[in-house]
């Protein structure tokens, strides 16, 4: 049997991923940053994808007929295994526009900026969202991304989109407490005397 070492939460159990109430405010402070940056970090919120797979992008990676981003799976051992993501068409758009503008060609990435400076594009973007701690990050992005999906669609659709190569990996983000698990413990709470 699979197992991991993988957990949510740091050694003094400090949350790594996102919320719902932040990962609202990550995407609300994304609306008035340069479109750049802006969307690159919306890819990231979308999709739940790596930093490095969306640095990695080229306008032959957004496939507007079936309305999807293609990222290389980049943590993967060999190269050339590739997943599609499904994307919002308000971001499709502002993609097409933004290639359209930087006269980009197929072939060349998607961003001007290193690596590290996208990681400081996020970090500021969270900075700006009043975001603290282990979780603002691209990696928090990308847990939250998970855990708010896997309430949402099957996990089975979660492991594919997030590129895992085992359901347990995945399984993982079914372990956070959510509104519903908060609900049934409301249950408990009510206390008649």
């Amino acid at each position: 049997m699979h197992k991991t070492d993988f957990s949510l939460y740091t050694t003094k159990g400090q949350r790594k991923y996102l919320n719902g109430d932040e990962r609202h405010r990550f995407f609300e402070a994304t609306q008035n940053i340069k479109s750049d940056k802006k969307l690159f970090c919306q890819i990231l919120y979308f999709t739940g994808a790596r930093i490095s797979e969306v640095y990695n992008l080229m306008p032959l990676s957004i496939d507007h007929s079936n309305k999807t981003i293609v990222f290389e799976t980049l943590k993967k051992r060999r190269k050339g295994i590739y997943r599609e993501i499904p994307v919002p068409d308000s971001l499709l758009d502002g993609l097409s526009i933004f290639i359209k503008n930087g006269e980009k060609t197929e072939e060349n990435r998607l961003w001007d900026f290193s690596l590290r400076t996208a990681s400081r594009h996020v970090k500021k973007t969270m900075a700006k969202a009043n975001i603290v701690g282990q979780q603002a990050s691209a990696k928090g992005l990308r847990h939250g991304f998970a855990v708010h999906a896997v309430s949402k669609v099957p996990i089975t659709l979660v492991k594919k989109w997030l590129g895992h190569a085992k359901l347990e990996t995945t399984e993982i983000y079914l372990s956070v407490i959510g509104l519903e698990e908060r609900e049934m413990a409301k249950r408990m709470w009510d206390v008649t005397i």
